[in-house]
């Protein structure tokens, strides 16, 4: 992309979807100030072509499905999102009207979401497009959750359904019927758990974005606890209970849900089914941490030992 057009499709398609702060996308760093008294909580996240979207996805849920995971980890410290950078590398001679789409993209999860853009960086590549956010959100000092702060005793529930991700990503590989394109939705556009009032409530949140199990372990291990996971528990949707027991154990339902994680002492759980139904949001119990060496271990119905196979994605 020479600097001319570089310009060009930063004035016509991202300048409109800056914030004050930005400035108009003319300067080299925004200006901004947090809201007085509180804290930035500041996550980032890229997505590549052909590893974290298929590479004939509309440029348009692209650009709202990298919102949605950066501000899915907002969500997981209890944070409100405020703005966001955005970076993003492109093949030379990619078609105008993929960047119009993405603007789109971009402008109806703005609105949403109430967040506005700052300003980042825009380069050519000569592999797949590939799309970072630095989301910024603000929380009341020393109110963030972090996924340390389990004790065992807690137990651990989740938000949602677990699962629906990764056959959503199978149904759009024709891997898996999705009849009503509920599936492929939940894939495309996952949900940022925002606005649930976790402070005083849950000790430990993280999202789930690599694997329930996974994402699971990183929290007992942050902790320093252990995690009993009853794997029966697991909410799914009618299409993973389908698959049954074994969709779970397996590791094969893992990634891209981004649900929340919450670790919440049993004196707390009226609060949380409270702060949930006021968002309209279902929350299960699925496990519980205990003092002792930080692994999880998966129990049935009976309380029989059930052996977890891959844990999750991972990047490496």
């Amino acid at each position: 992309m020479n600097l001319p057009a570089e310009f060009s499709v930063i004035a016509r398609y991202f300048a409109p979807l800056a914030a004050k702060g930005g400035l108009g996308l003319a300067d080299d760093a925004a200006i901004v100030t947090p809201p007085a008294g509180h804290e930035l909580v500041i996550t980032a996240d890229a997505m590549v072509a052909g590893v974290h979207f298929l590479p004939y996805e509309p440029a348009e849920n692209v650009a709202r499905k990298l919102l949605r995971v950066n501000l899915s980890d907002i969500a997981a410290m209890g944070a409100a999102p405020l703005y966001y950078l955005l970076t993003l590398s492109a093949p030379r001679g990619l078609p105008d009207a993929w960047f119009a789409g993405f603007a789109r993209g971009l402008a109806a999860d703005q609105e949403r979401y109430n967040i506005a853009l700052l300003g980042g960086d825009t380069t050519s590549t000569p592999g797949p497009i590939t799309v970072s956010v630095t989301m910024f959100g603000h929380v009341a000092p020393g109110t963030a959750l972090r996924r340390s702060g389990a004790r065992g005793g807690d137990d651990l529930w989740v938000t949602g359904v677990v699962g629906d991700g990764v056959l959503g990503l199978m149904a759009l590989r024709g891997e898996h019927a999705d009849p009503d394109g509920s599936l492929a939705a939940r894939y495309r556009f996952p949900e940022p758990r925002l606005g649930l009032q976790l402070q005083g409530i849950a000790r430990a949140a993280m999202d789930i974005s690599d694997g329930l199990v996974q994402d699971a372990s990183h929290m007992a291990r942050a902790s320093g606890v252990s995690l009993v996971l009853d794997i029966c528990n697991v909410p799914l949707s009618a299409a993973g209970r389908a698959r049954g027991i074994d969709f779970v154990a397996s590791g094969a339902a893992g990634g891209d849900d981004y649900e929340l994680l919450l670790a919440v002492p049993p004196d707390n759980k009226a609060a949380l089914l409270e702060s949930a139904a006021q968002h309209d949001v279902a929350v299960t119990c699925i496990g519980r941490f205990e003092q002792g060496a930080a692994e999880v271990r998966a129990v049935n119905a009976d309380g029989a030992a059930v052996e977890l196979g891959h844990k999750g994605w991972s990047h490496f």
